[in-house]
């Protein structure tokens, strides 16, 4: 079971906390790396959750900072908590950096908003529609193959545990008919479909081909959102060879109304999973 107590979290709210307090001080990366001993790029490093930090490094900042020692030993237990391996951290060499990040913060998310064009989105991918995507992709060997089938899986499980994010996808109607895997496989994924958007935490809505124009044609992404509001949402864009992670209000904010726009445009989830079972049926 995927447990949803994300390192990656942790550490993005241990970076945003120090440089709140760093730029309250009205200190430098250098001054700060000055009194640590170490570089300022380490210092920006440590802000933007690139690297974890050490403990005693957040307690020297918090004295420098001038700190509450209340807020010093919250600071330095979140440090800790940064350093614990993500489940996913089994999976190096198959599972790209870029993309562990993400699965990091989707496994902490109170909610998620993603919107595909040309395929179901991935956390509600059967095996048999991912095993196909991933043999036409860069895995190759049938070793790679299974293991990312098997992180695909292992993501899924934070929609059915105990406290569930709200998940909300948007996709394209091309994605139904787009046969990854043949007409068998492909008959199971919308069955799953149908089935996962009876979940109280699960909305589906269809965009039609013939619904025009709409402000989210080139761009598949994903938003998500945490518990402790204090964590600013975050956009992932992926792309061929990486991803942006975007975190400017503004950019945030940008998504969020083409999501609505989206939204706006599809049909309603009930037309939605009616259209589902009935592209299913006829690859019975």
């Amino acid at each position: 079971m995927a447990v949803r107590n994300s390192p990656t979290v942790r550490r993005r709210r241990l970076g945003s906390e120090l440089r709140r307090l760093r730029e309250a001080a009205g200190l430098t990366c250098e001054q700060a790396g000055d009194h640590l001993d170490c570089s300022a790029s380490k210092i920006s490093r440590m802000e933007t959750a690139r690297v974890p930090a050490r403990a005693i490094d957040v307690q020297a900042l918090c004295q420098l900072y001038r700190a509450g020692e209340e807020q010093a030993t919250v600071l330095a237990a979140l440090a800790r908590e940064s350093k614990t391996e993500g489940w996913w951290q089994r999976y190096d060499g198959v599972l790209p950096d870029w993309f562990g990040t993400y699965v990091g913060l989707e496994a902490e998310a109170a909610t998620i908003r993603t919107y595909e064009i040309e395929l179901v989105p991935g956390l509600l991918q059967t095996a048999g529609y991912a095993r196909a995507l991933f043999e036409s992709s860069e895995f190759g060997a049938a070793d790679g193959v299974e293991q990312a089938v098997a992180i695909r899986r292992s993501r899924q499980e934070i929609l059915y545990g105990d406290s569930p994010p709200q998940y909300w996808a948007v996709f394209s109607e091309a994605a139904l008919h787009r046969l990854i895997g043949g007409p068998a496989v492909m008959r199971d994924q919308l069955l799953y479909l149908a089935e996962a958007s009876e979940l109280r935490n699960v909305t589906l809505q269809v965009i039609r081909s013939d619904a025009g124009a709409h402000p989210g044609m080139c761009t598949p992404f994903v938003i998500l959102s945490f518990p402790d509001r204090t964590d600013p949402q975050v956009t992932f864009v992926e792309y061929l060879t990486g991803a942006l992670y975007l975190e400017k209000r503004e950019e945030v904010d940008q998504h969020n109304l083409v999501f609505n726009h989206l939204v706006a445009a599809a049909i309603s989830p009930q037309q939605s999973v009616d259209l589902i079972r009935a592209t299913a049926k006829r690859l019975a």
